[in-house]
């Protein structure tokens, strides 16, 4: 297991700098959320990317993947019954995963983490029915350009405070098998799980076959260690699940700083996850 976090919780830092000060915090990942590189993501070339991930390695950490994916730019939308913006959003996701491709050169083709609540909100005249086979649909499409770059699209449940769709684990593996792509699988998020009526280690040993990825956050939007969620039996879950992946720090309070975020919710993982025998103290 390996311990990464996510580059807005940097704010305005040049990426650079937010890259040397994850390494001198002890991470070995950083993630990336697309609009933090341009307004417009369309805009980002492989050669910028590229570029990103050499900038990244100077400083010895490595990109693992993207995140928020949908924000920017608007008009996106993964389930809705417009054809043309759905088929934009489907070759959007897939530029992103040519991007993810030349950032993660490290991690193989890295993960691509999609949860976008309102850009996959199902309509208020639209069928569930209906919007699942679309997205199902939308998502082997996007599948089909990652498996060959080694990407992974992750489907993100999220709480029903944010979205009407893929609001448990449950709910998001049965899209991940009806996409039935190789390329398609789960990512967990510790904020979103404690909206689940089910403890998060159980949700983590269900679902132990599907996780790609996983997010360290607390209920309260801040970062691990900051709230009142216990690390210690998810950290025992992960391990029992043989996860192997990055537990990726995500965090949507910015308070205090970005120095103190970074810094103090990786001593608390590593504290936890010692103590549950998730990993060896180093």
């Amino acid at each position: 297991m390996k311990f990464a976090i996510c580059n807005e919780t940097y704010q305005d830092w040049e990426f650079a700098r937010a890259c040397a000060h994850a390494v001198s915090c002890g991470y070995d990942g950083i993630e990336i959320a697309p609009f933090t590189l341009a307004d417009d993501p369309h805009d980002i070339s492989e050669s910028r990317a590229q570029t990103v991930a050499a900038a990244a390695r100077a400083a010895g950490i490595e990109v693992i993947g993207l995140h928020w994916l949908l924000l920017k730019p608007e008009g996106l939308h993964l389930t809705t019954p417009d054809d043309a913006v759905r088929k934009r959003t489907v070759d959007f996701l897939k530029h992103l995963v040519r991007l993810c491709a030349a950032m993660a050169t490290g991690t193989g083709g890295g993960v691509m983490v999609f949860g976008s609540p309102k850009q996959r909100n199902v309509g208020d005249d639209d069928e569930y029915e209906d919007a699942f086979k679309r997205a199902a649909d939308a998502c082997r499409q996007v599948c089909q350009v990652a498996r060959p770059l080694d990407v992974t699209l992750a489907l993100e449940p999220l709480s029903g405070a944010e979205t009407n769709f893929l609001q448990t684990a449950h709910e998001t593996v049965d899209l991940i098998k009806e996409v039935g792509h190789p390329a398609c699988r789960l990512h967990l998020d510790v904020k979103a799980m404690c909206s689940e009526d089910k403890p998060i280690p159980e949700i983590i040993a269900e679902n132990r076959d599907y996780l790609a990825h996983f997010h360290a956050n607390d209920v309260n939007l801040r970062g691990p260690g900051f709230g009142d969620v216990d690390f210690v039996p998810i950290a025992a879950a992960l391990k029992a699940a043989d996860y192997n992946g990055y537990v990726s720090v995500e965090v949507f309070d910015y308070k205090p700083d970005p120095e103190t975020i970074a810094r103090e919710s990786l001593a608390y993982l590593k504290k936890t996850f010692v103590e549950a025998g998730a990993i060896s103290e180093r």
